[in-house]
């Protein structure tokens, strides 16, 4: 299937709204050590809630999403997900007046959800926009607008309100004035209403275009006959073990993503490092995804199939994932960063494989994938608990985290994506005897 002038418009608009998901999302890596001191929050397992509510929106949002847009179509849901992403940033505005981290908990929950509609529609309306065979290859182009935010909202937003964190750090530790405190604190915590401001204005004239643009509908109830006779034995989503397996595949792969991206700063932190240099790390692990993406979009599918992308990735994640252990200092921050590598292809990889042949079932699939990011709410926080709480090593708390992530990202890769998917013989003797 050829890119006609209607396909590449599609993939302009969904490319911004990736550009979108990327730059709120990659907010977090910054906002954890920003409201740890703003909010004086005790340790790292409360700082890594931001993950938690930002995440856990997906989880209880993907399902109704998917029903949601059974009714307002593609192009009304990604609108007002983008509505709800305002909403959700215009909360950071009371939340900072107050300093009140549970405000700043309902804010990023908020966006969360916003997200949790725009990504249920367009992850599979990219992938089925053009041939499924090249569906990595499409999202890799997602992923590069993705990217690209997400390497930019660190810094911006760092430089913004982390600027002097070291000084302040230190003043605040010395001064026993309780209103000189709260006087730096709140001049510290306002430094997002601005930006948060910027972006609420910024997602609702968004909201505004994808509702008044030509993006096409999809009908993903269509299907060919021979899918269509299949199908008719199937009564159920979970009656397709390829889609389950790839759900738990998919919840650990935004697992070791959101530790390679967001958690690095707290590892570097723990090594010694100071926050003017661990802020930045965030952007370090994007540009090796930066570079997975574009390596993606020159190899799939005319090197390597899809399959063979995700294999070569969870290798090459269990290889970093061990030089991190074995090592210190800043080589294992470059380890750490060198994940984003591995896994750039992994979202591109699965989802397809996840959703293929669904047919009739492809938006509830997908909204089931969507959950699977939780897995981004609850890795960081069994980091984190590990490390504080039950006092192991700050290594072997992101090793034991990570590594088994990577193993099963493997199987999946290997078996996982075929289980339940009957070769295209079995299908024919299938069809025959219906």
């Amino acid at each position: 299937m050829n890119k006609t002038p209607t396909n590449r418009y599609a993939i302009v608009i969904i490319g911004i709204l990736f550009f979108v998901f990327g730059f709120v999302t990659w907010l977090n890596g910054t906002l954890i050590p920003f409201l740890k001191i703003a909010c004086q929050l005790d340790n790292d397992v409360q700082a890594f809630f931001v993950t938690f509510a930002f995440y856990m929106a997906y989880f209880f949002l993907a399902i109704p999403s998917s029903f949601l847009l059974k009714k307002t179509g593609f192009k009304n849901g990604m609108a007002w997900g983008l509505c709800v992403m305002a909403i959700g940033s215009l909360v950071f505005v009371p939340a900072a007046n107050a300093r009140s981290f549970s405000l700043f908990l309902t804010g990023l929950f908020i966006q969360g959800a916003g997200l949790a509609l725009l990504q249920t529609a367009s992850n599979p309306y990219i992938s089925i926009v053009g041939p499924i065979e090249s569906a990595a290859k499409r999202i890799s182009i997602m992923g590069i607008c993705n990217k690209v935010a997400g390497i930019l909202s660190p810094l911006i937003l760092g430089t913004l309100v982390l600027k002097n964190s070291n000084q302040l750090t230190e003043k605040l530790s010395t001064v026993s004035d309780a209103a000189t405190k709260n006087a730096l604190l709140n001049e510290m915590a306002g430094r997002v209403i601005l930006p948060y401001l910027v972006m609420a204005a910024v997602l609702l004239l968004l909201a505004l275009m994808i509702r008044k643009s030509s993006l096409p509908e999809i009908d993903m109830e269509g299907e060919d006959e021979s899918k269509a006779a299949l199908n008719t034995q199937k009564q159920s989503v979970f009656q397709y073990p390829h889609l389950l397996l790839g759900v738990l595949c998919l919840f650990l792969y935004v697992g070791v993503e959101v530790m390679a991206g967001d958690a690095i700063g707290t590892y570097g932190k723990e090594l010694g490092m100071p926050l003017t240099q661990t802020r930045y790390f965030t952007s370090f692990t994007l540009l090796a995804m930066l570079l997975g993406y574009i390596i993606g979009i020159f190899t799939i599918p005319k090197y390597v199939s899809q399959q063979k992308a995700l294999s070569i990735s969870a290798v090459s994640g269990i290889v970093f994932a061990t030089g991190a252990f074995l090592s210190q200092g800043y080589l294992a921050i470059t380890f750490i960063a060198l994940l984003g590598l591995s896994n750039a292809l992994m979202w591109p990889a699965i989802f397809p494989l996840a959703i293929n042949g669904l047919g009739r079932f492809t938006k509830i699939g997908s909204a089931l994938l969507v959950m699977g990011i939780a897995g981004g709410a609850l890795m960081p926080l069994l980091y984190t608990s590990l490390k504080d709480k039950a006092h192991i090593s700050n290594h072997t708390s992101f090793f034991v985290c990570v590594l088994p992530s990577y193993v099963y990202i493997l199987y999946y890769a290997l078996r996982g994506h075929k289980a339940g998917i009957k070769s295209p013989q079995k299908q024919k003797l299938q069809l025959e005897a219906v």
